[in-house]
């Protein structure tokens, strides 16, 4: 009886209906929204071009301006508005964390399903393979790589997907394992259903939660990770504005202008932990174990 229901991939019904019901959910889907719009409508939202120099935006000591009428957010060292620069640095994180994101998840989904489904010496090669890439510390390899090439916004998104991968390969993996040795799995192969037709017809469906899931929450690290990267001046390079080269570049007046690290820093944290909420829903609203709780 459970193989035969396990033959039917979980159509999470009412699945957004239970998501819209977590407070936590909708507060971080509230956040999302305001960054995605604050970054498709950047430019008619930004008072100021993100690399226009306003040196009336400056002191006479030549330190960056408090906030105030015109800057409502304040000036940098170089005289231009923060507020601009933080809206258009939105794109950069977004375009990042989604494409990074999106090709690990590609990779992940396809090391750890050929993987699990296979198994013998493919199977093992390849989570060898993943298993050395999991004793590399990751913001140490992906320091190593970006270093080696060109930093650019699509180096560092291929970057971290390069570093990314490893943990959706192994979720992946347990669970495509799990699900190759059901019955309903058998009964295919009996059949004569192709490997093709096995892997993407009743197996991937399967798999398309937990591939949400991750996805969600895979963000958050990829948009943390491109911060790391920025800030340590191996990811995106100015003049392109990210949040992570904003708070390299003001850190000399962290103690004197002390909002032109917060600011960016806050904005950092905040989606970060927008996508943390809704992944966590996501995970809870999609799991069958959760289902009667709900």
């Amino acid at each position: 009886m459970t193989d035969a229901i396990a033959a039917e991939p979980r159509r999470p019904a009412g699945a957004i209906a239970r998501l819209l019901q977590r407070k936590l959910a909708l507060l971080g889907l509230f956040l999302i929204l305001v960054v995605v719009l604050g970054a498709v409508f950047a430019p008619f939202i930004a008072p100021f071009a993100p690399d226009d120099q306003h040196f009336d935006g400056l002191t006479i000591e030549g330190a960056p301006l408090a906030p105030n009428e015109t800057y409502i957010l304040g000036t940098d060292l170089l005289g231009r508005d923060l507020f601009s620069r933080i809206l258009f640095g939105a794109r950069t994180s977004l375009i990042i964390g989604v494409v990074a994101n999106g090709m690990a998840l590609i990779i992940g989904t396809l090391v750890g399903i050929t993987a699990g489904y296979f198994r013998g010496w493919i199977g093992s090669v390849l989570m060898r393979f993943t298993d050395l890439m999991m004793a590399f510390p990751a913001l140490l390899l992906a320091i190593c790589l970006a270093a080696i090439f060109h930093p650019s916004l699509w180096i560092v998104a291929i970057v971290i997907a390069l570093v990314n991968w490893v943990q959706t390969a192994r979720v992946i993996f347990t669970q495509t394992s799990t699900l190759a040795e059901r019955d309903f799995i058998a009964a295919e192969r009996t059949l004569g259903a192709g490997t093709a037709r096995i892997l993407f017809r009743h197996i991937l469906p399967h798999l398309v939660p937990t591939i949400i899931v991750w996805g969600t929450l895979g963000i958050s690290t990829t948009v943390l990770l491109e911060a790391t990267l920025s800030f340590l001046g191996v990811g995106v390079q100015p003049p392109t504005p990210s949040w992570g080269n904003i708070i390299f570049e003001n850190q000399t007046y962290f103690q004197s202008a002390p909002w032109l690290v917060f600011l960016p820093g806050a904005a950092i944290i905040l989606l970060a932990l927008a996508f943390n909420l809704v992944g966590d829903a996501l995970r809870d609203v999609l799991d069958p174990m959760q289902r009667g709780r709900d």
